[in-house]
This record gives structure tokens, sequence and C-alpha cells, in this order.
């Protein structure tokens, strides 16, 4: 019985009856062979979350000053609202990264000012169930194993952290990758 993308090819067989990984894309950013795309990866990527950081905070800082005065308003009928602030924060940081790391950019905000873009491991541009997957895998490796998980992307060569492992992802420097525009012609 052979199952699409199983590697069976249709019963060619390897020595020793071992399974090959025909249907999986090879690794498309080889840090041997392109070091630029990986060169300072790690503290982009920490200005990149500070910045990030700032545009998620600036809305919720206004909800909460919203909810505030509506409570001071209405003399304290409003601040019932205080307990939809939280999940409305997290649902924001979701969209948020959904949208942007599997938007045209495939990059925060954040990321693009700091010249950063997640790709898959094969390649591919991020999509919005991978970006919010990427941030909820962040916050919760960063809640239980505290900032050590950090440390991961000094370890490897493609300057992946935890959640890019589990998740399959790379961030790139897109800088190296910006076509450089023609000179001015002179005459």
């Amino acid at each position: 019985m052979s199952y699409s993308g199983s590697g069976n090819t249709g019963g060619a067989s390897n020595a020793g009856g071992a399974w090959s990984n025909d249907g999986v894309p090879p690794h498309a950013f080889d840090p041997e062979l392109e070091p630029e795309l990986f060169r300072g990866v790690l503290t982009r990527r920490v200005f990149a979350f500070l910045i990030d950081l700032i545009v998620l905070s600036v809305p919720v800082i206004l909800g909460y000053l919203f909810i505030a005065v509506f409570g001071l308003i209405t003399l304290g009928l409003g601040w019932v609202l205080f307990w939809l602030a939280w999940p409305a924060s997290v649902v924001w940081a979701i969209v948020y990264y959904g949208a942007s790391l599997g938007g045209p950019h495939s990059a925060t905000l954040g990321m693009r000012v700091m010249d950063l873009e997640l790709r898959t491991f094969y390649g591919a541009p991020g999509y919005f169930v991978l970006g919010a997957m990427h941030a909820v895998l962040f916050w919760v490796s960063v809640s239980f194993l505290s900032p050590f998980v950090l440390l991961v992307g000094f370890f490897n060569g493609r300057r992946r952290l935890l959640h890019d492992i589990v998740l399959g992802t790379v961030v790139i420097n897109t800088s190296v990758r910006a076509p450089v525009g023609q000179p001015a012609r002179t005459f």
C-alpha cells in the first residue's frame, strides 16, 4: 500500500528497507554557504522584539485609559470592562503576529525595521497560523523556561531559537538579500 508523501516510490526500496525523505524539501538557507543571512540576527531580533512590544503596548494602554475614563463617566459601572482588557490584549497580540508574520513581508513591524524576515526551513514565506503559533510558542517557552530559552540561538548555525526549531522556521537577515539599485548615469 502506498501513501502519498511517505517516501515510498512505488516498489523501489532503499538499502536495508529504510524510509527515505524524498517528499521533504531540504533546508533553503545554509549557514556555511550563506553566512551573511545569519550575521547579527540574534541582536536584531532583540531590538525587533522591543519595537514590537511598543507597537503592542500602545493600543493596550489606550484601551485601559479608555476603560478608566469610561468608568469615571458611568460612576464606576464602566470599570466592569477591565475584566475584558487582558483577554483582548492576548487576542490583539496573536492577531498582530499572525497578520504581520503571515503578511506579504513575513515580518512584524519591528522585524521590518531591523531588516529581518521569517521563513520556513525550506524557504517559503510565513502564513497567519504559523505567525500566531510563533508568538504563542515564544511566550509559552519563555514563561516556562525563563530567558534561558534564548541561549539556544548561540549554539546553532542558523541562529534559531527553541520555538523556531519546533515550528521549522528560520529568521534571516534581509538587508543582504535586498537588490542594489542601479547607479545614476552621468552623461
